[in-house]
């Protein structure tokens, strides 16, 4: 099939290269010149494993190409693909459409023939009516259908999200888009991935449900560690003790500063401005988005208490920046209100990122940056893990703890185990772990 993507930042770059990698014919769609000219170069505008490989061998093949023109590639295109960001609005949080907009209205002008158009983007509900009726006030004449495709991509895990689906989404009423939408697909059907196809604002209103879902679950374990701190108990263990049960899951169980990233944050946002709008407010909702805010900012308090109530004065080196491991995206990074929370304590902010680095110094002016973990922590007073690594997993603690001023270890996502820090002369502290603290001299 002849596939235009327009958009070709993160889900429409990842969805463009796993379709072309199906057999289609896809053509991916920018305003940004200096990101064409970056990806026929082959040099990828965001990190993301494997992307890169995936991306080359189809551009190789023909399968797979870039550009600024729209026309043409929608002209000669089966199936055209809205994948454009669609940012929280400043003021209310409400997810900003200009961009599907004007996506929609360009589609119009170059329709030729019967096409279906997709909003991949993450849209509130309604938006797939609105860029039907774009669409026709545009061209009058043309032939088309309007489908929703939600896409539920986890970053750092995106191409193995997109070629082993939980679940494929499809919102339509008409038979032959969803035909038309099942030929896309179909390179899938040998991995049984089911595909629940819905009327078009159930699609995307599921999008959102998924992701505030997930949202409720972070939130929840978050707040368990808290009591699990103050009554005694391991957070971990608890985990361990509600996924096993077949209802609740392990998924998204773990404890940490907060969620970030580019999907639960302004989701969870455009859902409840949603809800409020049509008089049905999502209390749950509203107070997770709440809670995972406070959560960020109480976790430099988390530091400075570690640090003996004060780091006036002291330096604090800051490992991981990303809002998740294997991603360099900084949206909503609890990295971000941590640096800043210690900054106005007082504190030296010292950081290192994998992948992050780039992103975070225009968002981060006032932190100096390493060259690598052990670099961070030379004459640290706390080493605080923010984002779990691979790469921090299993540091030389024993090196850190010599380079150290102070030997503090505050371990944001509970990665090292109590003893072994302790063995090494550390006083650790972790999330939701019985008595919060323990130190050498309390072994």
């Amino acid at each position: 099939m002849r596939i235009a993507m327009i958009g070709a930042g993160y889900v429409g770059l990842v969805s463009g290269a796993c379709l072309a990698d199906f057999g289609h014919d896809v053509v991916c769609i920018d305003r940004d010149p200096a990101k064409i000219s970056a990806l026929e170069a082959g040099r990828m505008p965001i990190y993301e494993p494997g992307l890169e490989a995936l991306v080359n061998d189809n551009v190789r093949q023909g399968r797979l190409s870039f550009g600024t023109e729209l026309r043409e590639a929608v002209a000669g295109a089966d199936a055209v693909f809205i994948a454009v960001g669609t940012p929280s609005r400043r003021g209310d949080g409400f997810a900003d459409l200009s961009f599907v907009h004007d996506a929609a209205r360009d589609i119009a002008a170059a329709l030729s023939g019967y096409t279906v158009v997709v909003t991949k983007s993450t849209v509130p509900v309604g938006t797939g009516d609105e860029v039907e009726r774009i669409i026709r006030e545009t061209a009058p004449q043309a032939e088309f259908a309007v489908v929703s495709n939600p896409e539920f991509l986890r970053e750092g895990a995106a191409i193995g999200d997109f070629k082993r689906p939980d679940r494929i989404v499809v919102g339509t009423e008409d038979p032959r888009a969803e035909a038309v939408m099942r030929e896309v697909y179909r390179p899938l059907y040998l991995n049984a991935s089911p595909i629940l196809v819905t009327g078009r604002r159930t699609a995307e209103l599921t999008k959102y449900a998924a992701n505030a879902f997930l949202a409720v679950k972070i939130t929840f374990i978050n707040e368990m560690a808290d009591l699990c701190e103050a009554v005694g108990a391991d957070v971990q263990a608890v985990a361990r003790g509600i996924g096993l049960d077949g209802r609740i899951g392990t998924k998204f169980l773990h404890a940490g500063p907060g969620y970030g990233g580019s999907c639960f944050p302004k989701d969870t946002l455009a859902l409840a401005k949603t809800a409020q709008d049509h008089g049905m407010p999502l209390r749950i909702v509203e107070t997770v988005v709440a809670v995972n805010d406070q959560r960020k900012r109480a976790m430099a308090r988390k530091v400075i208490r570690a640090c003996g109530g004060s780091v006036r004065g002291k330096t604090v080196a800051l490992l991981g920046l990303t809002f998740k491991p294997d991603t360099d995206d900084m949206r909503e990074a609890p990295s971000l209100a941590i640096a800043a929370g210690l900054q106005d304590a007082g504190a030296r902010v010292r950081a290192y990122d994998p992948e992050g680095m780039e992103q975070a110094r225009p968002l981060l002016p006032a932190v100096s940056f390493a060259e690598d973990a052990y670099s961070c922590a030379q004459e640290a007073d706390a080493l605080v893990i923010v984002t779990e690594w691979n790469a921090f997993r299993a540091l030389d603690l024993k090196r850190l703890r010599a380079s150290m001023r102070s030997p503090v270890l505050v371990d944001l996502r509970n990665i090292y185990d109590p003893a072994a820090a302790l063995q090494h002369g550390f006083t650790y502290h972790g999330v939701g772990r019985a008595g919060e603290s323990v130190s050498p001299s309390e072994a």
